[in-house]
């Protein structure tokens, strides 16, 4: 029993790295949204995501991500007429057009552990200087967390984990929230995830409680433009939980006329991750690789990880960077 308690902890804590109990996803930079609520609607699109990632391919247990996900903008509607004075008359817009909504649907599971929900996202979105947007989100997420008992066998039929309710799956409701900076040559953003830290009981009182962490994400990065159709896109993505042993993934991406991109990008816990995309219209195709450094890549085909996703609205409506919400 307690070796079975400690390869459970060893899973949920060391997904990645350790201290960390979420999946950490390789082509973030695509779909922010994954991971700060704030970016809902924040580039005026509205767009519908798919990812699929399979960690080390080829081991028994090994961690796997589903994720789909819509995003998009309030923007602005009929106009209505204001008289603030009797000689005056001024037209504005019946929504003001700084809202944007999201949600996504999940299933992960790690070893023993499946995780399956949702969560629903509120930003609003303001601009500061010029060309420069400060987005501030919320979300509340759902999920149903359980233990695959198919995968554990005991010899004592009075064994607390054949009868407890973690066995039989619990619903655990949490939050997060965010702040998402844009403009045109860059982007920063900051998330915090599971504020509520829940708790989740594991076997009898011998082994207390195991409590979900908050988890910190801070990622950032800038556009140069290399001539008319070129551009190199540095990045960094710093993850970390309450443990205070945080992560970091550093890279570069090279983008051609907006419609291929290429990249590669180190993570701190040892792996190589590289990222390939195209463009065909409104839909974008992404693909990552990881090539773990540790000694688990010698049993494993790496990591695989497969986004498609629609983007709605690029109209000159809604030409990036003007006043067009």
């Amino acid at each position: 029993m307690r070796r079975l308690i400690q390869i459970l902890f060893f899973i949920l804590i060391c997904n990645y790295s350790a201290g960390q109990q979420l999946p950490l996803y390789s082509q973030y930079l695509y779909n922010k949204f994954l991971i700060n609520p704030a970016v809902a609607g924040s580039d005026g699109y509205t767009s519908i995501n798919l990812t699929a990632r399979e960690q080390w391919v080829g081991y028994y247990g090994a961690p796997r991500t589903f994720s789909f996900s819509a995003q998009g903008r309030l923007l602005k509607k009929s106009y209505i007429l204001k008289h603030p004075n009797a000689r005056r008359t001024v037209y504005r817009p019946a929504t003001d057009g700084r809202v944007g909504l999201g949600g996504y649907v999940f299933t992960s599971r790690n070893g023993l552990v499946q995780r399956t929900g949702f969560q629903i996202s509120y930003a609003y979105h303001m601009w500061l200087r010029n060309e420069t947007q400060l987005s501030m989100g919320l979300a509340f997420t759902g999920y149903h967390f359980k233990i695959d008992e198919k995968q554990i066998n005991f010899e004592d039929p009075n064994e607390p984990w054949l009868n407890n309710d973690l066995r039989r799956g619990i619903f655990v409701p949490d939050a997060s929230c965010g702040v998402y900076l844009l403009n045109a040559k860059y982007n920063i953003g900051f998330s915090a995830e599971q504020l509520f830290e829940a708790t989740a009981k594991l076997g009898d009182q011998a082994y207390k409680n195991y409590q979900l962490q908050r988890h910190y994400y801070l990622f950032g990065s800038y556009y140069f433009e290399l001539n008319s159709q070129s551009e190199i896109e540095p990045s960094v993505l710093v993850a970390m939980s309450e443990e205070l042993r945080p992560l970091a993934d550093i890279g570069f991406t090279y983008i051609y006329n907006k419609g291929f991109w290429a990249g590669l990008a180190y993570r701190t816990s040892g792996a190589i991750i590289a990222n390939l995309g195209v463009k065909y219209q409104n839909v974008f195709i992404g693909y990552g690789f990881d090539f773990t450094l540790q000694e688990i890549q010698t049993v494993t085909y790496g990591t695989h990880e497969i986004t498609v996703a629609l983007k709605f609205g690029d109209s000159a409506r809604k030409y990036r960077w003007l006043d067009r919400y």
